[in-house]
């Protein structure tokens, strides 16, 4: 009696539509004649969603345990595609000026496309440019959370790659061991990578992950970066809904991180 084959799951990061898929045949649709076509196949959804969200690396993923400074690596090409639509979009940023200094974390939320909200918060005389991104990560996945359990589609795009990862890739191996390295050192930020990491995880297989370049003129991630400036200037240490006026050129004229 021959042995059941054990099903795939098969991720496409380059293809005429990106995204995970169940069948080979589904994923050659995408792939076959796709100038350098990126996929790979999974032996579990959970894995392929994963890997899909973290992008392609040329080195692959989760070998690297880097420290907060200088990350690097298979992270640098990690990728997003804004040409899916989604009903909400999430952008978020922390900023801290000088570093470590005042800090603060924001994020701009679009549905359908259309700028549908801001918010801003999470003030710390003493923080870092990382402790500002993990807060505004963790408060993307609550919104994100009440889309999901409402039936909408979501994506967060996040311009730290060190926030991406600690939270869906590194956190899992931290927790395992105490929220240690594995030379032992203490992770930094464990109380708020963990809520975050668990979070993530009860929403991860509905949710799109991306990275998106800073400052690069794209309007989501500046309007994010401007209210995270805001929560530092004004010590927001809630983390609010922005209730000025929702014009885009007038946010963009503040103060930028």
């Amino acid at each position: 009696m021959a042995t059941a084959k054990k099903p795939k799951w098969y991720v496409v990061w380059e293809g005429r539509t990106p995204g995970v898929y169940t069948t080979w045949a589904d994923c050659q649709k995408q792939t076959k004649g796709f100038p350098k076509a990126k996929f790979k196949s999974y032996l579990s959804k959970g894995e392929a969603h994963s890997a899909f969200q973290q992008g392609w690396g040329e080195g692959g993923w989760g070998k690297a345990d880097p420290t907060e400074k200088g990350v690097k690596g298979a992270g640098d090409n990690m990728r997003h595609d804004a040409s899916v639509a989604v009903d909400v979009e999430i952008f978020c940023d922390g900023a801290c000026d000088p570093n470590p200094g005042p800090a603060g974390s924001g994020l701009a939320v679009y549905r359908q496309g259309i700028l549908d909200s801001l918010y801003l918060g999470h003030y710390t005389l003493r923080g870092t440019n990382n402790t500002a991104e993990l807060h505004a990560l963790h408060e993307a996945f609550k919104l994100a959370k009440g889309a999901v359990e409402a039936g909408e589609s979501v994506r967060i795009r996040a311009d730290s790659r060190y926030a991406i990862q600690c939270v869906s890739q590194w956190a899992s191996g931290w927790k395992k061991r105490g929220w240690k390295r594995p030379n032992g050192d203490p992770v930094k930020n464990p109380d708020i990578i963990a809520p975050a990491h668990d979070l993530y995880l009860a929403i991860a297989s509905k949710i799109t992950l991306n990275h998106v370049k800073a400052h690069a003129g794209i309007e989501g991630n500046e309007l994010a970066d401007r209210m995270a400036m805001l929560a530092a200037i004004e010590k927001e240490e809630r983390f609010v809904r922005y209730v000025g006026n929702l014009d885009v050129g007038e946010v963009l004229k503040f103060k930028r991180g």
